[in-house]
């Protein structure tokens, strides 16, 4: 297989059949999924002991599980005649096989096998139990790896919990989960959010109030991300590439922006950071400079997360949420949006059902929310057959639009290679490099 990467200049450049051929889906199911740590679920999800999930990807199904010394994961599959052992999620104190009732308990062991004697001795236990997965946690997530041979999960993150520890992620909670069926590669879909080069043009509302669009990207190892660090704005204010501030009054902008991310998004900044900034046309006089607005309502935001005894990560600085940035990919497949009050949690895959298929994806949504312990919602899964028919918020609706129309336009017989930003598309190029490397068997493992 052809390298996917191609250097112009000091720009790389992205080959279409990346995401359209069904050679390279293959080649991506064969040489990266099992080859690297992947996010199974959330650990609130397998609260007790007996919970379990199961996590598909590619053709590979394993089930997670929370045992009475912690979790467990194995490949969710039968040593008999491989049939799947478990379905979505649940409690369960052993997993059966409806097939022909071999039984397995939480550790992993077969406890049951009917008629074993007709065997004569000759089907040894270690040949009869559940096959294991590596499983660990970080930042409340469940992580997975197929491969024994691979890196520690600590190892695999590289300098992610350096920027990310801060802002205790671990202690969200689900506000909201959508799963999109969607007609492209999951690639694309992904893209979507690992760069901020695409505001200004897909969201146009937004640079009204969201200060100085202009981002800047950097790799770190495996993974990349990017931040607003150049001719830093305040909230509130009007991107650069407009003719002044739409809103004189800082203050309204302030209250704007959050305004937009409650009501358009519903994630990142959450209802209580919105109603908290609403509080500063009252508190604030009219002529308070943007900064100044700004950090009050970030301010008043914090104290209501510690009245509603949903406290607040007393490491998460100014100078620590500057330095981990607005936008995080975590390689192969997950995208974050990280606040001190909320997250936005992206994670992509092929579709389960078709995973050679390299114009199908599953593409979940996940918003994370600060909650007083024992407060937070019971929420469902939402899925959406067809996002053309459903709307998931006007921000994110903007991004979904996009992916189809890049899919289709790929397509043309003129179309043979991306060329993303050198400087604000980074977590793009990186993403590609490093999965080069996976496909094209170089990585380690």
């Amino acid at each position: 297989m052809a390298t996917q990467l191609k250097q112009a200049g000091s720009a790389p450049q992205l080959r279409a059949d990346n995401y359209l051929s069904r050679d390279f889906a293959k080649a991506e199911n064969e040489h990266l999924w099992s080859k690297v740590w992947l996010v199974a679920g959330r650990e609130e999800e397998l609260r007790n002991v007996g919970d379990f999930l199961t996590f598909n990807v590619a053709t590979e199904s394993i089930v997670v599980a929370r045992g009475k010394d912690g979790l467990v994961a194995y490949h969710n599959v039968c040593p008999h005649r491989g049939r799947r052992l478990a379905d979505g999620c649940g409690r369960a104190s052993q997993f059966r096989c409806k097939y022909h009732g071999w039984t397995f308990n939480l550790e992993g062991k077969n406890v049951q096998v009917l008629d074993r004697h007709d065997w004569e001795g000759s089907l040894d236990d270690e040949r009869i139990d559940l096959w294991p997965v590596r499983v660990d946690t970080w930042a409340g997530f469940i992580w997975i790896c197929m491969d024994e041979d691979a890196e520690t999960l600590a190892e695999y993150l590289e300098t992610i919990p350096e920027h990310l520890d801060p802002f205790e992620i671990e202690e969200m909670r689900f506000r909201w989960k959508v799963e999109l069926h969607l007609p492209v590669n999951w690639k694309v879909a992904l893209e979507a959010f690992m760069e901020g080069y695409h505001v200004a043009a897909t969201h146009p509302q937004l640079i009204k109030v969201a200060g100085n669009d202009y981002t800047q990207s950097f790799a770190h190892g495996k993974h990349a991300h990017f931040g607003y660090w150049k001719d830093v704005q305040p909230l509130g204010t009007s991107s650069p590439r407009l003719a002044g501030n739409v809103y004189a009054d800082a203050r309204e902008g302030v209250v704007e922006f959050f305004r937009q991310i409650e009501e358009d998004l519903n994630a990142i900044q959450t209802d209580r950071d919105f109603e908290a900034a609403k509080k500063i046309m009252d508190i604030l006089p009219e002529g308070t400079d943007a900064m100044t607005a700004m950090i009050t309502a970030i301010e008043l935001g914090r104290q209501a997360a510690i009245d509603d005894g949903a406290a607040y990560p007393e490491k998460l600085t100014f100078e620590a949420m500057a330095k981990a940035g607005s936008d995080w990919h975590i390689f192969p497949n997950c995208v974050t949006l990280p606040y001190f009050d909320g997250a936005l949690w992206y994670r992509a895959r092929p579709d389960t059902a078709d995973p050679d298929n390299p114009e199908k994806c599953l593409f979940e949504i996940w918003s994370l929310k600060r909650y007083a312990p024992g407060k937070e919602p019971k929420i469902e899964t939402r899925v959406i057959m067809d996002p053309t028919k459903e709307s998931v918020g006007l921000i994110l609706d903007q991004d979904i639009a996009n992916m189809t129309e890049v899919q289709a336009g790929m397509k043309s017989s003129k179309f043979k290679y991306a060329r993303p930003n050198p400087v604000q598309e980074m977590e793009v190029i990186n993403f590609h490099r490093t999965l080069e490397q996976y496909v094209l068997g170089q990585a380690r493992g």
